[in-house]
């Protein structure tokens, strides 16, 4: 691991943690272990924040809301929405222009064809016939062609194919549509992300720090992937999991273990003297 900062220096302790979740804070099987909780409530015990950033939407998230204390806030969709936990409603959201993402939708199919399309909206989910979810899909999710579907309340559109590998699909993307939205890659298998122009989970959170009166030097943030790459740029400390993308380690002012081994926890412990 990185050398840390010296946790008993005037002025060097953070004064918000952001956390990615899936690589990051949970383990392989997307659980959260005993000492990661212990240190998570202490944070919270001495009122320092721990948000947490993720390209999970909302209906991906109801089951961790317990386990990582219940309370505080989660910024989801890769900067998209601003949930309160502890009320389970929407503080924000960041939409895309319905215009924009079926214009981005006829740039993709034309370009590339077989590119098959999902919408991460503020009340749920929906997808084209084509785009089957990677778990049994549910008969309540709305299907149909790309336009049918869209509406105002798209946080996130989801480009997939299953013909081309992950990282040179998320380029190809990127050049083609990067002028209309921001994309960004977090999954092993090809899917792009795409969030309004501007948003990401870096943008959010420093909205929300505004709100806070907290600067980004006073920010400790983790990651693995490289939707995580703007947030770990912009915190004033970061850390690259050990399991992380070559891309994600390279931005990082540090490293920490692999989300196996507590990693982020190991490191807040070890920042905060918290034995």
């Amino acid at each position: 691991m990185a050398d840390l900062p010296d946790p008993h220096a005037p002025g060097r302790l953070p004064r918000l943690v952001a956390t990615d979740l899936d690589g990051t804070l949970l383990h392989s099987d997307g659980t959260v272990t005993a000492r990661t909780r212990e240190v998570l409530a202490e944070l919270d015990a001495r009122g320092v924040p721990v948000v947490f950033v993720t390209g999970r939407p909302i209906r991906w998230m109801e089951q961790l809301w317990e386990e990582v204390g219940g309370h505080g806030l989660a910024i989801c969709s890769n900067g998209g929405i601003v949930y309160d936990v502890a009320t389970h409603s929407i503080r924000n959201a960041l939409t895309i222009e319905p215009d924009i993402a079926s214009r981005v939708g006829r740039l993709l199919k034309r370009s590339i064809p077989g590119t098959v399309f999902a919408l991460e909206k503020t009340g749920g989910f929906a997808r084209e016939g084509e785009f089957i979810p990677r778990a049994d899909p549910s008969p309540e999710i709305p299907v149909g062609p790309l336009d049918a579907i869209l509406d105002t309340s798209v946080v996130k559109m989801l480009a997939r194919h299953d013909e081309h590998p992950p990282e040179p699909f998320w380029h190809q993307v990127e050049e083609l549509v990067g002028s209309l939205v921001t994309t960004t890659w977090s999954s092993t298998f090809t899917l792009v992300e795409m969030s309004a122009k501007g948003v990401t989970k870096a943008s959010t959170l420093e909205r929300l720090c505004r709100e806070l009166a907290i600067a980004p030097e006073e920010v400790v943030a983790f990651g693995d992937m490289p939707n995580d790459i703007p947030l770990l740029q912009w915190a004033g400390t970061s850390y690259a999991m050990g399991n992380a993308h070559p891309s994600v380690q390279a931005t990082a002012t540090g490293t920490a273990p692999d989300h196996d081994h507590d990693g982020v926890a190991q490191v807040l412990a070890d920042l905060f003297d918290l034995g």
